[in-house]
């Protein structure tokens, strides 16, 4: 593969480089952030580093994903959570905390690659409508809320399709990282859950992933929106009649409508 390594510590960047060719690799190594940004559409993976000289890692990570869907691992030496947390959601694929062993980075690599390449479910449905006006499209990757489209990280989308192939069956915590970051090993790390964390609050729909303690998660397939308040001219309507409010009507049970009325309420 094309390795673009963001790393401005120049021996960690060297031994880097020297290992990530004994295995094969081809390593394109940037000091700095706008390089980095210059030399993206070379690369078929990218491990970034945070602490950049000229901008800060995670803003760094925000802006490739504006215009690139390229695989990329953050390695630094950052371990608070705050940090881990803003990397996965902000669009890096994997977070390595230095010191790290080589064989381990590249198995992550690989991992992540091998994701990109398979399949994530049995072939479904195209298009599916879930609770709450969410429309998925997993065939364009496209995903809307009452008709407004809402950006996900390609893992947040990854892991939104394998549960709408399905919606309503349970998919374990193993499962859904062996589908999506091909590693099971992983079940002891948070990724998921931030993951799962950022389609509910990027969508505006936190009961549409449901979660089954102990057992796994499910897209929900009953309503999931909180109630919209009606309009107040909307609801002096319908407890209106010509002459202004009046007692509410009984229903015709055959109808369904107003006593006398003819017409639906």
């Amino acid at each position: 593969m094309h390795i673009l390594l963001v790393e401005d510590d120049d021996r960690l960047a060297a031994a880097l480089t020297a290992s990530l060719a004994r295995h094969g690799h081809q390593v394109v190594r940037a000091g700095r952030a706008d390089d980095a940004l210059r030399l993206k559409d070379g690369a078929d993976f990218v491990l970034l580093d945070l602490g950049l000289p000229d901008m800060d890692g995670l803003e760094a990570l925000r802006r490739l994903r504006r215009v690139s869907a390229v695989p990329v691992i953050v390695v630094t030496a950052r371990t608070e959570e705050r940090d881990v947390l803003r990397g996965l959601r902000g669009g890096a694929d994997d977070y390595l905390v230095k010191p790290f062993r080589t064989a381990e980075l590249i198995a992550r690599m690989e991992a992540v690659v091998r994701r990109g390449t398979r399949p994530l479910a049995a072939p479904g449905p195209v298009v599916v409508t879930a609770a709450g006006g969410v429309r998925i499209d997993l065939s364009t990757r496209r995903l809307e809320v009452a008709g407004r489209p809402v950006e996900l990280t390609r893992r947040e989308f990854e892991v939104l399709a394998l549960l709408a192939r399905e919606p309503g069956v349970v998919r374990g915590r193993e499962e859904i990282l062996d589908a999506v970051w091909g590693d099971v090993l992983l079940s002891a790390s948070r990724s998921l859950d931030v993951h799962i964390a950022g389609i509910r609050a990027k969508t505006g729909r936190p009961g549409l992933i449901e979660t089954l303690r102990g057992t796994g998660y499910r897209l929900a397939v009953g309503s999931v929106a909180a109630p919209e308040p009606q309009p107040r001219a909307r609801a002096e309507r319908e407890t209106a009649g010509p002459a202004g409010p009046t007692a509410a009507t009984p229903l015709d049970p055959e109808s369904g409508t107003a006593g006398g009325c003819g017409c639906a309420s």
